[in-house]
């Protein structure tokens, strides 16, 4: 009952941090465009500093995420979970003061360095805290409801944006993201045991598992570079089995596309049909409302179509080792946040100038949407996996069938 409880102030503080997080989304484009280029609905300097923003918070995600992941498996769930949704704060509250020119540039510089570490770093340490507290054969359905649960917070966030005026969005998203900390400062349970490993394991049983082999000696000994996990940490990971691998390229792909669409299509819709923030809600709502309908509805539909153990073939593996696991995930998702700007950002803006090779203003566009379709491809490949029966979950020790 405890778990459940856990659970639920886990939504609630996931619920609340996205809340905060989306209703800012179809403002910042007009936000951006005024501050850069006042007046005007194409401005290629507006679409190459956002670019050069989600490569530089790629590039650091890229790094903090495999030690967030890790930090988290030693010091805790919600220590961790603090740090993301307090940094989160600081670049909304500039906005929510002024919009004009300096500060939206102490909002860049700002959210550019913190979204570091916030960017992907509160779903990450959510669904290791999850894998936490629910038996492996539950996890595939709670990890949708988590799915459905951040896509109804970008729906209603979305929805409250389309009512408020650009001062008020980033006002009550400032106010939201301080209400969502707290709230997870004083409901949420932590899910660490006593001897600093997550609820999942005992201390004796960490022993046995590689990944979380650290230097011997106390744990409150540890110094928080060394819990970073290397590089031939993270191979070995996407060694350890064919569909982790999948997982893996499934989850790269994904972030690669959807980035590049992010990136684009905001700046896209503004340029060829005169977009603004009320018109980028509408369009938002109708994505999140598909993206709740799909991780709600049909995750539960396809389990008994397709089975039960394909759904968890992920879920398996984030039950080894799982800050580390999540770190490892996020970080390949990171590298895609670098990667994606670089090349969709330019192509955008070539495309929308009047120096494109040829007429085709949302050929970057079709470039993520292509990204995003090598994901599908990759993911209908993946195998299920099964855990070997002579073996505990906390070995790690997986079979593929």
């Amino acid at each position: 009952m405890e778990k459940l409880s856990g659970l639920s102030h886990l939504f609630m503080t996931v619920f609340l941090y996205n809340f905060s997080t989306f209703m800012v989304i179809p403002a910042i484009t007009d936000v951006t465009m005024s501050a850069l280029c006042p007046g005007e609905d194409e401005c290629s300097l507006a679409i190459y500093l956002t670019g050069i923003q989600q490569a530089i918070i790629g590039l650091g995600t890229l790094v903090m995420m495999p030690l967030i992941g890790n930090l988290s498996d030693t010091y805790g769930r919600k220590a961790m979970l603090t740090i993301p949704m307090s940094l989160t704060i600081i670049p909304l509250v500039i906005l929510a003061y002024s919009r004009e020119r300096y500060y939206f540039y102490a909002y860049y510089a700002l959210k550019t360095l913190t979204a570091m570490v916030c960017e992907g770093s509160v779903h990450c340490i959510a669904l290791a805290y999850i894998a936490d507290n629910v038996p492996e054969n539950r996890r595939a359905s709670v990890f949708g409801i988590l799915s459905g649960i951040s896509s109804s917070a970008f729906v209603c966030g979305n929805l409250s944006t389309r009512f408020l005026s650009t001062p008020s969005t980033f006002q009550a998203s400032a106010s939201v993201a301080v209400i969502a900390t707290i709230y997870m400062r004083i409901f949420l349970p932590d899910s660490i045991g006593d001897g600093g490993v997550s609820t999942g394991r005992n201390s004796k049983e960490a022993a046995n598992v590689p990944l979380l082999d650290e230097h011997k000696g106390s744990t409150n000994n540890v110094r928080v570079f060394k819990t970073m996990p290397s590089f031939d940490d993270s191979i070995s990971l996407l060694r350890s089995s064919l569909t982790f691998s999948q997982a893996a390229a499934v989850a790269f792909f994904s972030n690669l596309g959807e980035v590049g669409l992010h990136a684009g299509l905001m700046y896209y819709l503004k340029a060829c049909f005169h977009f603004n923030k009320d018109q980028f809600a509408d369009l938002m709502v109708i994505m999140g409302i598909a993206g709740t309908i799909s991780q709600m509805l049909l995750m539960p539909m396809l389990a008994p179509v397709i089975g039960e153990e394909k759904l968890l073939s992920i879920g398996l593996f984030f039950s080894c080792a799982h800050g580390k696991a999540q770190g490892c995930i996020s970080g390949l998702c990171s590298f895609g946040n670098v990667l994606s700007p670089l090349v969709f950002s330019p192509l955008t803006a070539l495309f929308l100038s009047a120096n494109a090779p040829f007429h085709f203003p949302g050929f970057g566009i079709a470039c993520a949407g292509f990204a995003v379709m090598v994901a599908f491809v990759q993911s209908v490949m993946i195998r299920a996996v099964r855990p070997n029966s002579s073996s505990k979950v906390s070995s790690c020790d997986c079979e593929e069938p």
